[in-house]
């Protein structure tokens, strides 16, 4: 048991820090107390990578290699996708930037893209532009309401792994197969996916879960684009955040507070 709490406030980019703090508390499941409390930024990175990348593994058909990635928002969360699908091995020819900062695209291509493993690495400033030339395309940005709406710029049917959830107009998901990690979870706080169902009156837009995909229940083909819209699940942070605990205990590296609690004897 445990509690996930991100704090995101997108103007502290503006101040020099990160838009998002992050905490994860680990609890007893017994008697409710908790034992560990983790600064989870990058426990809640690398969940959302992981899924990523294994949504972009099934949903591109098992294989490992985009002729272009296009990331659109190139902050802390595009940095953990992307490590996380070059070090399971996509072979990535061409990779595409776009942020709302050019300096933040520049930082990104100078800092964390590996440029020996691609042909080009590329800043590009029209994020249509983007979009019409990647077969995988990444969105992780802090937009509150879509700002992508011409379905026609996908008819190439790439795969989208749409982590930021409200990028992309609905109409442009009702002309496409829709992948969500669950479906109750991501149809609220009007995610793409959430004004969908609100333009429709129902679900039957969802293609189907990741989980269906990879048990065989659902399948996704290349006759129309491919969204992936996880609405991220935080029982695997509290997962993961149980691992780097376990991890730190056995290696010795936790700091243990033992007057952390006023009174533990009744």
């Amino acid at each position: 048991a445990g509690l996930k709490w991100i704090a995101s406030y997108p103007a502290n980019i503006q101040r020099g820090f990160p838009r998002a703090s992050a905490v994860l508390v680990l609890n007893n499941y017994e008697t409710g107390y908790p034992f560990a409390i983790l600064e989870s930024s990058i426990i809640s990175a690398a969940r959302t990578a992981a899924s990523a990348a294994l949504a972009a593994h099934w949903l591109n058909g098992q294989t490992l290699r985009a002729r272009s990635l296009g990331i659109v928002g190139t902050g802390f969360i595009a940095r953990y996708v992307y490590e996380f699908l070059v070090d399971t091995g996509w072979t990535i020819e061409e990779v595409r930037l776009h942020d709302r900062s050019p300096l933040e695209s520049e930082k990104f291509r100078n800092t964390a893209c590996r440029l020996e493993q691609h042909r080009t690495v590329t800043v590009v400033p029209d994020v249509a532009q983007l979009v019409r030339a990647c077969d995988l395309i990444l969105f992780t940005t802090v937009a509150s309401t879509p700002h992508i709406a011409d379905a026609t710029l996908f008819e190439h049917n790439p795969l989208v792994l749409h982590i930021s959830l409200r990028d992309l107009a609905p109409e442009i998901l009702l002309r496409s197969q829709n992948v969500v990690d669950d479906v109750d979870h991501v149809m609220k706080a009007n995610t793409s996916p959430h004004l969908a169902e609100q333009k429709t009156g129902n679900r039957s837009f969802v293609t189907g879960t990741l989980a269906d995909i990879m048990l065989g229940r659902r399948s996704v083909n290349h006759s129309r684009p491919v969204i992936f819209s996880p609405f991220g699940m935080g029982i695997l942070d509290l997962a993961v955040g149980k691992w780097v605990y376990d991890q730190a205990v056995a290696s010795g590296q936790e700091l243990r507070l033992s007057d952390f609690f006023y009174e533990t004897v009744r």
